[in-house]
């Protein structure tokens, strides 16, 4: 048996065993941050809901919703936990749920300009080493993939949050039959991803901003 596990390990490459470590750990900083955004929005608003199911947390067990999470790696889209957002606490419903969805992606393109920012710093001041590289690369995936979640959720289908957004600037009616049909989103979204429609596009947009980000900060 100590034979068996000692060829395992042999067998085992280290180095994609840890870019997968590095992955998870890039994803649940992302979606932690977005969905924590979330919160603290819709309370700066008025809304405590988030605040008391204990969603106002940078702890990613709080978020993560574990299939959305498996989607994220096996299709290269995913989800989160929803935020618990309750519009009757706002005092213009409509524009206190667009504030609080526009929180998420703001906070996902905050986040890779940060990031971004410190990447400079190593680049600038520490001394080249195995360590520095990897924590390098990592900062840099981590902020493609932050802008990469911050544009998907722009995209007004329900239930991202850019359908919250558009929805702010619809008529009442027009917004309540667009949040009707919020619970098919999901599945648009999987159709559009099989058929990988407009997967180009989102990539050139990705690409675009994190060109735009290290151009300012290079």
């Amino acid at each position: 048996m100590l034979h068996y596990i000692q060829a395992l390990l042999q067998q085992m490459d280290l180095s994609s065993a840890l870019d997968a470590a590095l992955r998870v750990v890039s994803v649940m900083l992302c979606l932690t941050i977005h969905e924590t955004c979330h919160g603290l929005a819709a309370l700066s608003l008025g809304d405590s809901t988030a605040k008391s199911m204990h969603r106002l947390s940078l702890n990613p067990l709080r978020h993560i919703d574990w299939l959305g999470l498996l989607m994220m790696f096996t299709m290269g889209f995913g989800w989160a936990k929803p935020v618990p957002v309750d519009p009757r606490y706002f005092k213009t419903p409509k524009k206190g749920m667009a504030l609080t969805a526009l929180a998420g992606p703001v906070s996902n393109f905050m986040l890779a300009f940060s990031l971004i920012l410190l990447s400079k710093g190593i680049y600038l001041y520490a001394d080249y080493t195995l360590v520095w590289d990897v924590i390098f690369n990592f900062l840099l995936s981590t902020a493609v993939l932050s802008i990469g979640l911050g544009l998907f959720n722009l995209l007004p289908i329900p239930p991202l949050d850019g359908s919250k957004v558009l929805g702010a600037l619809l008529p009442d009616r027009a917004y309540f039959t667009l949040m009707r049909y919020e619970r098919y989103g999901m599945l648009l979204l999987l159709l559009l991803s099989f058929a990988n429609v407009g997967g180009g596009l989102i990539s050139r947009a990705i690409a675009a901003v994190y060109t735009a980000m290290i151009n300012l900060l290079y």
